[in-house]
């Protein structure tokens, strides 16, 4: 749901944190979840000049989030699992975290959202589809085999849950 975005930006934005350049992470240089060369292209596409992520403006990091993590699957989602999906869109890429869902979903995991995928999620009962996702999120990142950062991963994943059951019982 579109009035779901400002929430979900702003717990996913506490989750990223500030700036960040840690030479074993393979984002590289970063600002609130978004990389430099994802910046980059983003002010090339924009017909604007080179600026360091570090000095991004809010509003370019909150379009950016719109416009490539938010569009075009998160509207379709039921509250709570928007922002779990928008948050692993975020971490893993959108393709990542369209497999997981089709997997949580129970649904054949092609990465595309099609009609099938679309009905399943409709049908989905959203707090077991929470749980699920959530379950298929701690699978990938411990097939990561990164220890130096599955502990974050793991307690972001747990506070993402947290949130969205929150934004969940939200609409009841």
């Amino acid at each position: 749901m579109i009035e779901n975005f400002k929430a979900s930006l702003e717990a996913l934005l506490h989750s990223e944190g500030g700036n960040d350049d840690d030479p074993q992470d393979h984002g590289g240089r970063t600002s609130r979840g978004v990389t430099q060369r994802e910046y980059d292209a983003w002010r090339v596409e924009q017909h604007l000049g080179h600026l360091d992520v570090w000095q991004a403006p809010q509003e370019d990091i909150e379009a950016i989030y719109h416009m490539e993590y938010w569009n075009p699957w998160c509207d379709l989602l039921p509250l709570g699992t928007d922002y779990m999906f928008f948050d692993m869109c975020v971490n893993s890429g959108p393709h990542e975290a369209i497999v997981l869902g089709q997997r949580a979903l129970g649904v054949t995991a092609d990465g595309r959202v099609g009609p099938l995928t679309r009905q399943a999620i409709r049908l989905a009962d959203p707090r077991s589809l929470l749980s699920r996702y959530t379950q298929a999120k701690e699978q990938f990142y411990r097939g990561l085999h990164q220890p130096k950062f599955i502990k974050g991963w793991l307690n972001r994943n747990k506070e993402v849950y947290g949130t969205a059951l929150v934004m969940l019982k939200g609409t009841k």
